[in-house]
């Protein structure tokens, strides 16, 4: 299992981690303090509210959904 905090400050940015979490082929979880939702749910991640550091937690390995995790990757 990985665990990464990212933040998705736009709408679009939700869209692209979206679409690359819906590619990979394993689950991702998205979290907000108690709030877990699919990260492959567009309504799901939007949900959570943008601006806020994500706790991503996926349980698999896909090179391109690494890169957009490393794009919002909050240090």
């Amino acid at each position: 299992m990985n665990e990464k905090r990212i933040k998705l400050a736009a709408t679009e940015d939700v869209q692209e981690f979206v679409k690359a979490a819906g590619n990979c082929d394993f689950d991702i979880d998205a979290t907000y303090q108690r709030a877990i939702v699919d990260a492959k749910s567009l309504l799901g991640v939007m949900s959570l509210g943008l601006s806020r550091e994500l706790t991503i937690k996926y349980y698999g390995e896909n090179p391109e959904f690494e890169n957009v995790v490393k794009k919002y990757a909050v240090m």
